[in-house]
């Protein structure tokens, strides 16, 4: 579980692995979906799932310059896992004091 977590753990990565999806995604169009992160934040982000090989990078030899982001084998394996987590919260009551 400590592995697991400290490869798909924090605020942000569980968010961007659902968010790329089984398709491919351009850098500005995460960073348009997933407004609320900075384009530091998502760059740092991105770069430790390919580090991890839960992402693939895939940079064009274009102009403008032009970069795609996938997930893997092993990061395809991860959605219905994430699709579960968010069925649970859709299932559970709300929380105390929540609108």
């Amino acid at each position: 579980m400590t592995r697991a977590m400290g490869v798909v753990g924090g605020k942000w990565k569980p968010i961007l692995i659902f968010t790329i999806g089984a398709k491919r995604v351009r850098f500005g169009q995460l960073a348009h979906t997933v407004n609320l992160i900075s384009r530091k934040v998502l760059t740092e982000q991105l770069k430790e799932l390919e580090e991890d090989g839960i992402v693939i990078r895939e940079a064009f030899a274009e102009l403008p310059p032009r970069v795609e982001y996938r997930l893997s084998a092993h990061g395809l394996g991860l959605l219905p896992i994430l699709e579960q987590l968010c069925q649970w919260n859709s299932a559970r009551p709300p929380a105390v004091g929540a609108p």
